[in-house]
């Protein structure tokens, strides 16, 4: 096992920075990297620290292959820098030996209401105070971290890293209210006290194809059964996950350790589907059959599900877009299963969004501006709940990039 030395010096260090560029919070990679090879550690984080909160966070769950590896110039030849690895290390190492995030941070009196405390909002938040605002979350559940604690299993982010890592941001005195669900028992009209608002309540309800039989019992949502952990009897059951994203694999390999068999349906070809690399890797490995190319054109069963009827898809070439799926007319065929889950990805709760007085777009999300604003200059949101692209490390981007342009807001600079 190479030491986190050798894997830094493994980097060439260049100038360009391709790494740096391909990364949504556009981390110093080059920087703290060549720090790590000083044996700077300290100073590493503090460069990370200009642009993430989520070190330990990110470095292990983001498709790093999809974005700062997969532009690494050493991989062209060979592997690329673990530069995930590494950012990790440095993220762990700044808990174990508590490592401000900042310092001599200079008190401001103006209130910043977060609203859900995803990446998005835990971002934002840190970022706020680390200017001296008065920062307060709102969070639906009981507990702080959004997706990152009932959308990524255990065994991709373990509870304790996640626990570590929100207990860092809360030490730069941010102030939590828990059970406050926007819409349900929170409401804008409540937060009248507060200077600027940040929505990030993410869009967690799975959506639907639309098909026969998706009302069937046995059909269920991906996102729902991450965040409820409501699943059913298992073992020995033929389960089918529809979709080719990391909802998909973490669902699909959350229930195949529960002791069911999963088979992936995937409508494209495992070189467009949008999950990491390393998970689809590891979910063959696991055992979860993968059928690519196909479509589920309908549910089957009386009152539970006992099938599904697919048929097989070819790629056509679309300019400027990825190969889009077309069904082979003909190739129709049926799979017996127990169980269907919908993991094809995610949409705002409809009732709650069209209640905020802001407006939205034709799939609910709400609109926002280049600077992050909503259609009321002084509610501002990110994350899954406006087009973010929906990965962590764009949702904390987005947090982060509106907390500088709050910051200017409330200092009169907009």
């Amino acid at each position: 096992m190479k030491s986190i030395i050798e894997k830094a010096n493994y980097c060439i260090g260049c100038i360009n920075k391709p790494c740096s560029k391909a990364c949504p919070l556009n981390n110093d990679t080059g920087g703290f990297i060549k720090l790590i090879k000083e044996d700077k550690l300290k100073e590493a984080y503090n460069l990370l620290s200009e642009t993430t909160i989520l070190e330990s966070i990110c470095g292990r769950i983001c498709p790093h292959t999809k974005q700062c590896e997969g532009k690494c110039i050493r991989g062209i030849k060979g592997e690329p820098v673990s530069i995930g690895e590494l950012e990790a290390y440095i993220g762990d190492l700044a808990i174990k030996n508590n490592w401000s995030f900042t310092e001599n941070i200079e008190e401001r009196k103006e209130k910043v209401a977060i609203i859900g405390s995803g990446p998005a909002g835990l971002t934002c938040a840190a970022f706020l105070r680390k200017q001296g605002f008065q920062v307060t979350i709102f969070e639906k559940h009981n507990y702080l971290g959004g997706l990152l604690r009932h959308g990524i299993p255990e065994f991709r982010l373990p509870k304790n890293i996640l626990d570590d890592t929100i207990n860092k941001i809360l030490s730069l005195n941010i102030n939590i209210e828990l059970n406050k669900e926007l819409g349900k028992n929170l409401y804008l009209e409540d937060l009248t006290e507060y200077d600027a608002i940040f929505i990030a309540i993410g869009a967690n309800v799975s959506s639907t194809m639309n098909i026969d039989g998706e009302q069937l019992d046995g059909v269920y949502g991906g996102n729902e059964l991450l965040e409820n952990e409501n699943y059913p009897e298992l073992l020995n059951k033929t389960v089918i996950v529809n979709g080719g994203g990391n909802v998909a694999m973490d669902v699909a390999r959350t229930l195949n350790k529960l002791g069911a068999k999963v088979k992936i349906v995937y409508r494209r070809s495992e070189n467009e589907m949008p999950a990491e690399q390393k998970e689809i890797k590891e979910a063959k490995e696991e055992g979860i059959e993968f059928i690519l190319q196909n479509n589920i054109l309908k549910i089957n069963g009386k009152d539970h599900v006992e099938s599904i009827e697919c048929i097989k898809t070819e790629l056509v070439a679309v300019e400027n877009e990825r190969p889009r799926p077309q069904n082979i007319e003909g190739s129709n065929y049926t799979i017996e299963c127990d169980y269907v889950v919908m993991a094809i990805g995610g949409k705002p709760e409809e009732d709650i969004v069209k209640s905020l007085g802001i407006e939205l777009d034709s799939k609910n999300k709400i609109i926002i501006n280049e600077l992050g604003q909503t259609s009321n200059n002084k509610i501002f949101a990110g994350g899954d709940i406006t087009n973010t692209p929906s990965t962590v490390a764009y949702a904390a981007r987005s947090g982060k990039d509106a907390a500088v342009n709050i910051t200017k807001y409330l200092k009169g600079e907009l």
